[in-house]
């Protein structure tokens, strides 16, 4: 035993005495580890695999999901479902790395001071989002979420969203330019569908405000998944399959 841990002394001491060497070396090792981290961004191409029905975010919805990011709701609301029992129970089906295709940047979060938002998309209906960010007690008894009433007045600057759009394309969303053209349109197309559906539910807004952005993202998110994987079950069934 004093003799191995001699030689390993003697090795050590051996690098430390030969600068060259263990600069060498230390070179060796760093470039190892620097190109386990560099070359999947070259590769990023050959996964994860695309999935049927996964599509870039419409405008508004890029417009919702900036005012997201800018509001820190990430840091509250994870958006990335694991696949054990508890998770699926609750949230609904796990989540596929594939979902996140058209994500920049991704939005998987950490923490759930909030829940999971993964599938939150036509959990609700859209009145039921537009209160909740005007006074999240009125839908959530107890909830420690703040208001964010000032998005209910605040307007959307359709130069920002086409900006947004434009750099999105830019890193390798598959935007045209009839869309970058056409953010304007269909910022007031799909506004206006929103805002109709509010009315049915007596709350007057313009489509241009930034509330509406951010239901049109949070009813988008896990729709795509939809298109590809079964639903989660349900309480009943899980109780009935655990039942001997």
């Amino acid at each position: 035993m004093a003799t191995s841990d001699k030689a390993k002394e003697t090795l050590h001491r051996m690098l430390e005495g030969r600068g060259t060497l263990f600069a060498v070396l230390t070179t060796v090792v760093i470039l190892i580890g620097g190109l386990a981290e560099i070359v999947p961004m070259f590769t990023v191409k050959l996964g994860p695999e695309r999935l049927p029905g996964v599509t870039p975010y419409t405008a508004l919805e890029v417009a919702g999901r900036d005012i997201y990011i800018r509001e820190g709701c990430y840091t509250c609301h994870s958006q990335m479902i694991r696949p054990t029992r508890a998770e699926i129970l609750r949230y609904g089906e796990w989540t596929r790395a594939g979902e996140y295709t058209y994500d920049h940047p991704f939005l998987l979060g950490s923490r759930r001071i909030g829940p999971d938002l993964q599938r939150v998309g036509g959990k609700y209906p859209d009145a039921w989002h537009y209160e909740h960010m005007r006074d999240p007690r009125s839908t959530s008894p107890g909830s420690i979420m703040p208001a964010y009433a000032w998005l209910l007045e605040r307007r959307l600057d359709p130069a920002d969203v086409t900006a947004s759009v434009r750099a999105l394309r830019t890193v390798g969303l598959p935007y045209t330019d009839a869309e970058v053209a056409g953010v304007g349109a269909s910022l007031r197309q799909q506004g206006e569908e929103i805002v109709g559906r509010l009315g049915t539910a007596g709350i007057t807004t313009q489509p241009d405000r930034e509330i509406i952005a951010v239901i049109a993202y949070l009813q988008r998110l896990g729709k795509d998944g939809k298109a590809f994987i079964q639903p989660a079950p349900d309480a009943a069934t899980a109780t009935a399959s655990a039942a001997p």
